[in-house]
């Protein structure tokens, strides 16, 4: 049972991982390819040149959304600078996003099977000390 246990809490972090990881990239990929748009500064803010992503507009205030669209606006120099510096600064992020993905995958997978060591070695220990075994689930 605590087997059962520890390895569906385990690919629960696992997924959650997967879900920030894909989140963060997302939105690294977009701030990315909408650097063009930004650059323009605040006349693009102005204009509401889709600074904010629509599906983010839905869950945030719209004074929000426009200190944000602002916010990103303001740095759009910056970002064009690296954009023009280093053209394939969208394609390192998606290997990037990977990267540490698959670092933290293979963390969270030690860590299940660490705890699958230990729950293995206390059970083991249990029977030795002469305590009677768990009783089988049925």
């Amino acid at each position: 049972m605590f087997y059962a246990i520890s390895w569906f809490l385990s690919f629960m972090v696992l997924g959650l991982w997967s879900l920030t990881c894909w989140g963060l990239h997302a939105l690294t990929v977009w701030a990315v390819t909408s650097a063009g748009t930004m650059t323009s500064g605040a006349s693009a803010a102005a204009a509401n040149v889709a600074l904010v992503p629509e599906w983010i507009r839905g869950w945030i205030p719209p004074d929000l959304a426009r200190e944000f669209g602002t916010m990103i606006a303001s740095t759009g120099p910056i970002v064009q600078g690296a954009l023009d510096a280093m053209p394939a600064l969208a394609g390192t992020a998606t290997v990037l996003a990977w990267a540490i993905w698959g670092l933290g995958a293979l963390i969270i997978l030690a860590l299940a099977i660490g705890a699958h060591l230990l729950i293995a070695f206390f059970q083991r220990r249990r029977t030795e000390s002469g305590l009677p075994p768990a009783a089988p689930v049925r």
